[in-house]
């Protein structure tokens, strides 16, 4: 099957090859064959509504028929992951003890991986949310190592939850045995990590699902977006996410003008066979290098023309 028809497909890449423009020229073709797509952005830069022109925001907002746009917020959604862990633990903890807990908490909220979780939480409920509203999800991803840890968290957090939970439970039987006779002890702390357990598990199986979920990478014929899309897809391998699709944009065409652009061209067919040697083992599309900004839905459907000859 096709990665550029699945149900859910990531678009990543190193920052400037144009992750973009692809992921929104692969939307907009989608809803033109009458899909209903919705179109995600977990990049902090938000370029889809200077694509579209339009205000985007955090709210899933309408670009034309089929087409829905949404740009996660990742500073926002910080905010409301915590004040989620805050709700959880409320009642659960002594009275005196509350406003100890939400100060660490909010120092929680300072530390590295805090928003990448945050993150992580929305694009879950994204994904099981949004599947029965739409045809296709199509993510546009921040550049190549934000976009690694964010795909790696599910498989890390199950296995993180997976030790919280036996850690409680024996915690637990420990209580019950001493204090309660063995009954078993009420834990709501018990219920959600389980809960949270459970949305982890259905992702990942989603994500490694290769009939639904695609993976497709973005680079330019040049060395540091080959090198490191390479060692993106080794990553990504490691943890059973396979990238079978590579777009290589802003290809110049085959007739150039001018000693410059002989000379770009010519550099450049060392690249086009650099990329046909490392990555063998997946598709790969041309898309050449246009003599305008790709700013209009015309210009969009141009783009996406030769996405679809792949």
């Amino acid at each position: 099957m096709n990665e550029l028809n699945k149900s859910i497909v990531f678009v990543g890449g190193k920052g400037g090859v144009g992750k973009t423009t692809t992921a929104a020229a692969l939307a907009l073709n989608s809803a033109q064959n009458q899909k209903k797509t919705l179109l995600i952005s977990t990049d902090p830069a938000h370029n889809l509504g200077d694509m579209f022109d339009q205000g985007i925001g955090g709210s899933i907002t309408n670009i034309t028929t089929n087409l829905d746009a949404l740009e996660i917020d990742g500073e926002l959604e910080t905010e409301h992951y915590i004040k989620g862990v805050k709700e959880n633990l409320k009642g659960l903890v002594k009275a005196e003890m509350v406003d100890e807990v939400n100060r660490q908490i909010d120092t929680a909220k300072a530390s590295p991986g805090a928003e990448e979780a945050a993150l992580f939480d929305k694009l879950v409920s994204i994904i099981l949310e949004e599947s029965d509203n739409y045809d296709m999800l199509i993510f546009d991803t921040a550049p190549t190592g934000h976009t690694i840890r964010l795909l790696s968290l599910p498989e890390l957090m199950g296995v993180w939850m997976e030790g919280l939970l036996e850690k409680r439970k024996k915690t637990n039987q420990n209580y019950a045995q001493l204090l309660h006779d063995g009954e078993p002890v009420e834990d709501p702390i018990f219920d959600v990590l389980q809960q949270r357990q459970t949305k982890f598990k259905r992702v990942r199986e989603i994500l490694l699902d290769t009939k639904k979920t695609g993976f497709i990478f973005v680079l330019n014929p040049e060395k540091v977006p080959i090198l490191e899309t390479k060692k993106a897809i080794q990553l990504l391998d490691n943890y059973h996410l396979h990238v079978r699709t590579i777009i290589v944009n802003k290809q110049l065409p085959d007739q150039v003008e001018g000693q410059f652009f002989s000379n770009r061209k010519e550099h450049e067919k060392h690249y086009l066979a650099m990329i046909e040697q490392t990555f063998v083992d997946q598709s790969i599309i041309k898309v050449p290098f246009f003599d305008r900004d790709i700013t209009t839905m015309d210009q969009l459907e141009e783009f996406g023309s030769f996405l679809q000859k792949g």
